[in-house]
């Protein structure tokens, strides 16, 4: 087995340009996605906690679709479907890249929305009504006390879904993307060899993956650290309690 590896062909591959050119497609891809998903998401989740039933009704319903729906499906959909349902999207400008972004946009909205939702839902609803006793609007007090507070608690879940999202941009090489996974299926059919091509794809994963881990991690520790460390301060510029005078003093 080890002596059918060209480790030439691997290490051609690793430092190949179609693989980097892959891999930055695929990181844009991921972070013009998951920025977009994070729009969709707040609004959703806004929806999710509107008292109106309407708007509630709306918002289950966008996020039941993409939920129960595979995502290889929905970007069958939008890129195959799509242009025959709208003219506009037949144009030269819808290209596989706005189509994957559509998709997984869409796609990722419905769970960042439900993540967005537990963090607001996190905050003590008592803040609220503190906020309105003091005459703030409610848009004020969404921007200025729920929204930070609800931040550091979906940043973990939201580092998690960037990650899978960077594994799901694999999914656009069916609609010709020209990613990572793409270029390996490219080399595996110029050259008639799949160990090779597929092994340096699957080390651009790891390596991407691994590195999005750490700034995963570090970020998380910084804001702990934040949360942490404004409890020690307050605890050292606190007061002495004052001691209890006797009845000889007095």
């Amino acid at each position: 087995m080890l002596a059918s590896f060209d480790s030439h062909l691997f290490w051609s591959a690793l430092t190949s340009g179609p693989y980097w050119r892959g891999a930055l497609t695929a990181l844009e891809l991921t972070a013009a996605s998951l920025a977009t998903a994070i729009v969709i998401g707040f609004f959703a989740a806004l929806g999710a906690l509107s008292e109106r039933r309407g708007i509630r009704g709306l918002t289950w319903t966008y996020n039941w679709l993409f939920r129960a729906t595979p995502t290889l499906l929905q970007l069958f959909f939008i890129w195959y479907a799509l242009p025959q349902l709208w003219s506009g999207f037949a144009s030269s400008w819808f290209t596989p890249f706005m189509a994957a972004w559509i998709a997984l946009s869409l796609n990722e909205g419905a769970y960042m929305s439900e993540i967005i939702r537990a963090g607001l839902m996190s905050v003590d609803p008592g803040q609220e009504l503190a906020g309105r006793a003091l005459g703030m609007s409610r848009r004020r007090i969404l921007r200025r006390v729920i929204v930070p507070q609800a931040v550091r608690i979906a940043i973990p879940p939201t580092g998690n879904e960037f990650i899978t999202l960077l594994k799901l941009t694999s999914l656009a090489s069916v609609i010709s993307l020209h990613e990572i996974l793409t270029a390996s299926q490219e080399l595996s059919a110029v050259k008639f060899q799949y160990t090779e091509p597929l092994l340096a794809a699957l080390v651009y994963y790891l390596a991407i993956v691994s590195l999005l881990m750490v700034l995963q991690s570090r970020l998380e520790r910084r804001y702990t650290f934040t949360s942490a460390g404004r409890g020690r301060r307050r605890r050292r510029v606190a007061p002495a309690a004052v001691p209890a005078i006797s009845h000889d003093a007095r």
